[in-house]
């Protein structure tokens, strides 16, 4: 995708989460440049119909668990990310509202701001709440992520 003005790999950088904070007993590798607004995002490509492969809980646990490990290791980045983190869930109302309750369950002490993009054919849950305003070109996309990264909500 090309802006005019925008050097996408630095604005992709903002969002990334190095690998090595997924893999459980990775060794820390500060990356070069630590994002401010860290992403994770979860797709059910397969919305509906309980059609989706693996659920939420499995990732986020390893995730903050993992976290948790880094941060006693003394990993600054590790304490950066988990404070900054967002997440975005891609997928029906069942998937929309069982991340929340994933979260929920993890009784974390500061929960990440969750947004909400609907897929499939339902879609109730986020609209009913007036939650959802979505971009529909690739403008609006890089616009929508600039506001997320200012504020952490979709306002």
């Amino acid at each position: 995708m090309t802006i005019s003005g925008l050097d996408s790999d630095k604005f992709v950088k903002q969002f990334y989460i190095p690998d090595y904070i997924f893999l459980l007993y990775s060794t820390p590798k500060c990356p070069p440049i630590t994002p401010e607004c860290p992403v994770l995002v979860f797709i059910n490509s397969k919305s509906g119909g309980q059609l989706g492969e693996e659920a939420p809980d499995n990732g986020l646990c390893k995730l903050y668990l993992n976290l948790e490990r880094l941060k006693f290791s003394g990993d600054k980045f590790a304490t950066k990310l988990e404070e900054n983190l967002k997440i975005i869930v891609a997928g029906g109302d069942g998937t929309a509202g069982w991340l929340p309750g994933v979260v929920s369950d993890l009784k974390l002490s500061q929960p990440p701001p969750i947004a909400m993009v609907p897929l499939g054919t339902g879609n109730n849950f986020p609209f009913a709440f007036g939650w959802v305003e979505l971009p529909t070109d690739s403008f609006g996309l890089v616009a929508w992520f600039f506001k997320l990264q200012s504020n952490g909500t979709n306002d």
